[in-house]
């Protein structure tokens, strides 16, 4: 199933959502939901994760993991 997932502002009651030239279905979805960013919270321990995280990224910019290729991985060793 391929899933698209975008933020986008409305202005005047509408908006105008772009698909990707490889998305070629002929019928889809759409659910709208409210997008509220200024509820979103994490938890002190999470945000803490993350900096560290983040850190570590920044000491060892070129080893990282393409998302897609790890997916691709992973499907194969099944």
């Amino acid at each position: 199933m391929d899933a698209i997932r975008q933020f986008i502002d409305v202005e005047n009651h509408t908006f105008k959502v772009t698909l990707p030239d490889d998305f070629n279905a002929k019928r889809v979805e759409i659910i709208i939901l409210p997008s509220n960013n200024e509820d979103f919270s994490i938890s002190k321990a999470t945000q803490k994760m993350l900096d560290k995280r983040l850190e570590q990224y920044h000491q060892n910019q070129n080893d990282v993991y393409d998302f897609d290729e790890l997916l691709k991985e992973l499907n194969d060793e099944l």
